[in-house]
């Protein structure tokens, strides 16, 4: 796991560290960081507002997780980016826990983890109910979603809080996250279990799932086609065959986009503590952290131009769209009132 304080700071020593000379280029990026989540979480509530107007969020239950898991990320990449902009100097019980739960980025990694494993769940998810619908509607009750749901978010926090209270503290009003470590042994292991479990894996997992599910949707379409005809059963799986691929793609894109934003940082981090010869340069860790957080925000954008129910309610939401909508209505109402009369 990655903080900007652990790279604040360079090693020289058992005990001796040495603070680094790019306090400008922190500060930028942590403005940066504030903006991407006032951005993130206005984009991330409005979508869930979507999703709760469509009555979405009973039936995609794992998307709303994924979204209600982003839009804390979001709201707590500013409270702690903001924390860290007014360089608080930390003492006492309250420096502690400043420390420990928001300067660290605990509570932060904590809702970020909890939208990675969630990607797996939904990815699972999709699977199941296109591959094997049968076995699906046994599987995927109600309870055994929240229960994946619950397990999530107690295990994403036990990790995080275990790895910052026995890894992190203060020193001299400065709080250093995730940076004593019992042995260079200990920090290998947690980085590449770290790394397998929570990029290479989803990587496995998605690529493995969705190209099972676009090979199945395929042979579904071709079969719809070849059977195609007039009628009301006919229309009613058309439609529901348009939603399930809407909701595929969706999660296809969500799925790439992780990869493609969070594969620089994962790569630098892992290598920076495997290779001791591997030299950190500020610029490339800030640039790969500001493109890791800006899938965070940028996630709700696909689900606004992808899923049809979200999108409905957000143009509606249009005020233009809507007073456009209202004058064709009038219109049309004209035209039919007009031979009546005559």
């Amino acid at each position: 796991m990655t903080t900007t304080d652990v790279y604040d700071v360079q090693t020289t020593g058992e005990d001796t560290m040495v603070p680094s000379s790019s306090r400008g280029v922190s500060f930028y990026f942590q403005c940066a960081v504030v903006l991407i989540g006032v951005v993130g979480a206005a984009a991330n509530a409005l979508i869930l507002y979507a999703m709760i107007a469509s009555e979405q969020h009973k039936k995609q239950l794992l998307i709303f997780n994924q979204n209600a898991s982003d839009l804390c990320s979001c709201l707590l990449l500013v409270i702690v980016y903001s924390l860290k902009l007014c360089d608080i100097h930390l003492s006492g019980t309250l420096g502690y826990w400043l420390c420990m739960m928001l300067l660290s980025e605990n509570v932060l990694w904590c809702s970020i983890d909890v939208s990675v494993v969630n990607l797996m769940s939904v990815t699972v998810e999709r699977y199941l109910k296109v591959v094997h619908p049968a076995s699906s509607k046994k599987l995927l009750r109600k309870w055994v979603i929240y229960a994946v749901m619950a397990l999530t978010w107690i295990s994403c926090i036990t990790y995080n809080m275990a790895l910052v209270f026995t890894t992190s503290g203060v020193v001299d009003g400065v709080c250093y996250a995730t940076l004593f470590w019992k042995s260079q042994v200990a920090l290998m292991l947690n980085t590449i279990w770290y790394f397998v479990s929570f990029f290479v894996v989803v990587v496995f997992i998605s690529f493995l799932c969705y190209w099972r599910i676009l090979v199945v949707v395929r042979r579904q379409a071709s079969v719809m086609a070849g059977h195609s005809g007039p009628g009301p059963s006919t229309v009613q799986q058309a439609q529901s065959h348009h939603i399930q691929s809407n909701v595929i793609k969706t999660m296809i894109l969500v799925s790439a986009f992780y990869v493609i934003a969070w594969m620089p940082i994962r790569l630098y981090y892992t290598l920076l503590v495997l290779n001791p010869n591997f030299m950190y340069i500020d610029s490339v860790y800030y640039a790969a952290t500001f493109i890791a957080f800006l899938y965070i925000c940028a996630n709700p954008f696909i689900y606004a131009t992808k899923f049809d129910p979200v999108k409905r309610v957000l143009l509606e939401l249009i005020p233009w769209k809507t007073s456009q909508q209202a004058d064709g209505s009038v219109e049309m109402s004209g035209t039919r009132t007009v031979p009546k009369r005559n």
